[in-house]
């Protein structure tokens, strides 16, 4: 009899960066990358166009979560806004859980560095979570 294999669920995850590991993130987003195509005409061919891989282009992760006294990833932030010569770029992983806590899926990003930040919206009106949000420029994005 063939066992049932059922797919992953999306909400239980966490993020590592060098290390460290933050579990309470309200979305992660931004795992894709894309092979431009280049296009090749050859003499002598004149119905089609030869079509080959140009440079590979990664999407900015995007980390959102909910805002509390734990500002590491904001410092981390502002040290390349100002201009800090020893801002260092960071490696990192999101990683998929199951049901059970167990690991199902990582994705593994290199080289990133914060190039967007973003605070929260307040509104006296609202009734929800303050939540900010974080961009990683990175240089290489694998899933393990």
């Amino acid at each position: 009899m063939a066992t049932r294999k059922d797919p992953f669920v999306n909400f239980n995850f966490l993020v590592e960066i060098d290390g460290i590991t933050r579990a309470a993130f309200h979305e992660a987003g931004g795992l894709d990358s894309t092979v431009d195509v280049i296009e090749h005409r050859e003499g002598g061919e004149n119905i089609t166009t030869r079509k080959l891989p140009g440079q590979v282009k990664f999407s900015s992760i995007s980390l959102k979560w909910g805002m509390s006294d734990d500002t590491d990833l904001y410092r981390w932030h502002r040290q390349w806004v100002d201009g800090d010569p020893a801002a260092p770029r960071k490696n990192g992983s999101i990683v998929l859980l199951d049901r059970q806590g167990q690991e199902k899926a990582r994705w593994n990003f290199f080289n990133a560095w914060p190039s967007k930040w973003t605070g929260p919206s307040l509104s006296a009106e609202a009734n929800d979570i303050a939540i900010e949000s974080l961009e990683l420029a990175h240089e290489g994005l694998v899933r393990a």
